[in-house]
């Protein structure tokens, strides 16, 4: 698909960056203006290429038109990439659990030896904040924390008007910090009691099906079959007053205030972004979750770190944050 939103004249030669966003089901690019304009977008399959060469060879077919139309490969600054397991420092993507291609893969490099453009490359929630900052809620904010709740939790941390990547790149996996010792199982980690395992839809659908188990109060969910259950059917049936699907959402809220309170105690941020698709269960995941992170956080604490919703369209979020890493390049 495309949106053209140019006019004619000196504008029309102002630099552009590509911003891609590479997801374990799809992947999203687009050819973005500096202030966050997004002039061409289009997306393709991710999981149908179990190999990482054809896959960036669509993904040049797909692009080359937009390329064009934009006024050609001289006027792309860069090309900034969020993917899982990116690494910012080596440009390659690293053991990323939920895509096809598995070891350490030169992606940058491949990308750059294909595109003829310099490439920068990160995590996906990194990516995401760095667009929020530049775009988004954070605008203007030195210190904040984006936290993504979709199929799994990913995180960036800004601190200092910086973000933080560590000393080779993994900084901030606060989804994988481990919330309840001996907790539930992570398949793709192996590990047990992580955030993700509770917090992200998934862990909301693996609380949904433990409650189910465990409580006998009548509930909406108890009509679906198992394999259906999920954080919107969970949403949908709070939204009817549903006791079971609403005591759901308290409890995953409960893990995430916790955890947050950590996570404000370690960075001191002015704000708690959140952003994905767990987000729309508006205060049935958002209140319980700020009662829980004032609740257990010290007192030098209490009442200063701001829980925002990202201001920036879920549709055109991925592709922001990536692009907003091309103009983050010296």
């Amino acid at each position: 698909m495309s949106n053209k939103k140019e006019t004619s004249g000196s504008k029309a030669m102002e630099p552009l960056a590509i911003g891609i966003d590479i997801g374990g089901t799809g992947t999203k690019y687009g050819i973005v203006d500096r202030v966050g304009n997004i002039l061409f977008s289009g997306e393709m399959s991710t999981k149908n290429h179990q190999a990482v060469e054809p896959f960036i060879d669509e993904l040049y077919v797909s692009l080359a038109p937009f390329i064009e139309q934009a006024g050609g490969v001289g006027r792309i600054k860069g090309i900034g990439i969020g993917a899982p397991n990116g690494n910012y420092y080596k440009n390659t993507i690293e053991h990323a659990a939920n895509l096809p291609w598995k070891g350490i893969i030169p992606f940058g490099k491949m990308m750059e030896d294909k595109f003829k453009l310099p490439v920068v490359l990160t995590n996906d929630a990194n990516a995401a904040a760095i667009g929020e900052m530049m775009y988004g809620a954070a605008k203007d904010m030195q210190d904040f924390i984006m936290i993504t709740l979709g199929t799994g939790v990913g995180s960036g941390i800004v601190a200092n008007g910086k973000l933080i990547y560590g000393h080779d790149g993994f900084a901030g996996e606060l989804g994988h910090t481990i919330i309840i010792p001996d907790g539930r199982y992570h398949e793709g980690t192996g590990k047990h009691g992580s955030l993700e395992s509770y917090a992200s839809a998934t862990g909301v659908r693996l609380n949904a099906l433990e409650f189910l188990e465990k409580s006998d109060k009548p509930s909406l969910l108890r009509s679906l079959p198992k394999d259906k259950i999920d954080s919107k059917q969970v949403h949908a049936a709070a939204m009817e007053g549903d006791e079971l699907a609403r005591e759901i959402f308290d409890y995953t809220g409960k893990i995430l205030g916790m955890a947050l309170a950590n996570f404000v105690m370690f960075s001191n941020p002015e704000a708690i972004i959140l952003f994905g698709g767990l987000t729309k269960s508006g205060d049935f995941i958002l209140k319980p979750t700020r009662d829980h992170m004032e609740a257990n956080l010290i007192q030098v604490f209490q009442n200063k770190v701001k829980i925002l919703v990202s201001h920036l369209k879920e549709s055109d979020a991925a592709i922001l944050g990536a692009s907003a890493l091309v103009w983050e390049m010296n």
